[in-house]
């Protein structure tokens, strides 16, 4: 297992873990070919089917909350102005996912390095026993085999969710899709314009209390973590890619579910000048931004499904909790 580790902010995998096998030296994946305009979402010769056009315009970006972590750099709150852009109105599907590698041949950075961070509950005592677990988060298991078609590893298959969100990808693998389907990853200002759904300064996509009137509006862990997950929105691990209702610009999922990749390199580091327009974060790093939470995020220890919400892991890095969304120009 190669040490694919980033800082400990969050549920994610981090730190600490011998490798199972001694890491490859990186091999350079062939840009996929994009699809023809024709075929292609977000292209003018067809109707971007799936995605929500934005108007863009001046919002507020970031939060001072009181349940916010100090080291994520949340804040200060601040300006910004974007520029009009679509953005898929869903997560990248396991189905929408094997058609890119169907047609590509495209091998993620699970496979090739031959693992990836699986939780521990999903896994077979077989599977659990003896596997290498961050010291850190011991709830995740390096798992030989994992990957984005065999989400629990070896034995585990696709079965019955076609609907639910590709996991298990890069940020390589994931601007990989993006470069075929003709679109891109969000940058982070664009992915939390788009999660706030038009609402002003709220702590989630549908206002600021978690679940009003007792109705859940996402996908998150129940229960106590990491020992028992009630599963009472629905769910214990991923759900459908439109499950629950979506936000005000008709977005699903935008809290909780899985994890999704951003198209900037990760910095708590923000200006306090004037809006900048469509800000892109810093020109190089070593960790890519991640945002909206996961299936696992839970209060007591990890409630980054909040919209202002923000940690980052290194680009090569998978894990069953994280997938993606894609923009394209308006």
């Amino acid at each position: 297992m190669s040490d694919r580790t980033s800082p400990p902010r969050c549920c994610m995998p981090t730190g600490g873990t011998p490798p199972l096998s001694p890491r490859p030296a990186p091999t350079p994946t062939p840009a996929p070919t994009p699809r023809p305009a024709s075929d292609r979402a977000g292209s003018p010769a067809t109707s971007p089917e799936g995605m929500v056009l934005l108007p863009g315009g001046e919002f507020l970006m970031g939060a001072e909350d009181a349940e916010g972590f100090p080291g994520d750099g949340e804040g200060p709150v601040r300006a910004v102005r974007l520029s009009p852009f679509r953005i898929d109105a869903r997560a990248v599907t396991n189905d929408a996912f094997a058609a890119f590698v169907a047609e590509t041949g495209h091998v993620t950075d699970a496979e090739r390095l031959g693992w990836s961070y699986v939780f521990a509950g999903f896994l077979p005592a077989a599977l659990r026993r003896g596997a290498p677990r961050p010291a850190r988060t011991p709830w995740w298991c390096g798992v030989e085999g994992a990957s984005w078609n065999r989400p629990e590893g070896p034995g585990s298959t696709l079965d019955a969710r076609g609907n639910h969100p590709v996991v298990h990808v890069s940020w390589a693998d994931a601007a990989a899709y993006a470069g075929w389907a003709g679109k891109r990853l969000p940058t982070e200002a664009e992915w939390e314009y788009a999660a706030r759904g038009g609402l002003d300064q709220r702590r989630y996509p549908w206002g600021d209390e978690l679940d009003p009137d007792g109705t859940f509006h996402c996908n998150i862990w129940r229960g106590t973590f990491p020992s028992k997950n009630t599963a009472a929105d629905g769910y214990r691990g991923t759900a459908p890619v439109d499950a629950f209702e979506p936000n005000g610009y008709g977005l699903h999922n935008m809290s909780g579910n899985v994890w999704e990749w951003c198209a900037d390199w990760w910095t708590t580091e923000h200006g306090t000048g004037p809006a900048p327009l469509d800000p892109r974060g810093p020109a190089t790093g070593t960790d890519k931004v991640i945002r909206g939470g996961s299936h696992m995020c839970h209060r007591s220890y990890c409630n980054r499904y909040r919209v202002a919400a923000r940690t980052a892991n290194s680009p090569d890095s998978s894990s069953g909790h994280a997938g993606f969304r894609c923009v394209a120009p308006a």
